[in-house]
């Protein structure tokens, strides 16, 4: 089986390169902060490709500085969003354990799309083409074959229409994605507004039937 992102995040912060944060000193504890937040933002507008310079000049801290606290591109990227990786997987493990597949279903939904649209650097490095040692491909196969399953559940209670493709929740992503980014800094909540409607359209006594589904994997979706 093909180790867990979860790991690779984990060994990352095993190496020597860094220290815990509560073992550095305050203001290394600092700058680190400041370079953490100053990589999300740059993702979030100009995708996981923005050059580590940038984000030192961003962060207010010299190149040199960052580079020792993050020597790859790989390291920046993985820490900057370790924690909503690990909020990734725990939703999704919830949503199967959850004793009712309908609510672990929407539950799983909700929460992603909410994360979609608080974080759309996260997106773009989840679902990219990051490189292997990352993990992040491993991670987002493993994803699809647990939305899949979640999906299957939801349909063999009677719940969710039958019809009800696995590539849809690609397109409903995309729809939030775009309905998230328009509308500025009310986002969060015209996405909470589309996911409330598209979850009603997938149930299965509101079933009519639907042109076939776009072939969409995850790796579809933008920043």
């Amino acid at each position: 089986m093909t180790p867990s992102i979860w790991t690779e995040v984990r060994n990352m912060a095993d190496q020597t390169y860094r220290k815990p944060p509560e073992a550095l000193r305050s203001d290394a504890r600092e700058n680190r902060e400041r370079i953490l937040a100053a990589a999300r933002e740059a993702y979030a507008l100009h995708g996981i490709d923005v050059p580590m310079a940038a984000i030192a000049r961003r962060a207010k801290v010299g190149v040199a500085t960052l580079y020792r606290r993050f020597p790859t591109r790989a390291a920046l990227v993985t820490e900057a969003f370790s924690e909503q990786l690990a909020h990734c997987a725990a939703v999704l493990d919830e949503g199967l354990e959850d004793p009712d597949p309908w609510r672990g279903f929407c539950s799983v939904v909700e929460k992603v799309c909410m994360m979609q649209a608080a974080e759309r650097g996260f997106t773009e490095a989840f679902l990219s083409q990051f490189p292997d040692h990352v993990g992040f491909a491993e991670e987002r196969s493993r994803a699809e074959e647990g939305l899949a399953l979640l999906i299957r559940r939801a349909k063999d209670c009677g719940r969710l229409r039958q019809d009800f493709d696995v590539h849809d929740i690609t397109l409903l992503m995309l729809a939030n994605c775009g309905a998230a980014t328009g509308a500025g800094e009310d986002g969060p909540a015209a996405s909470r507004r589309l996911v409330g409607y598209l979850l009603q359209s997938f149930r299965a006594e509101a079933a009519a039937p639907l042109p076939p589904p776009a072939p969409l994997g995850l790796d579809r979706l933008p920043a």
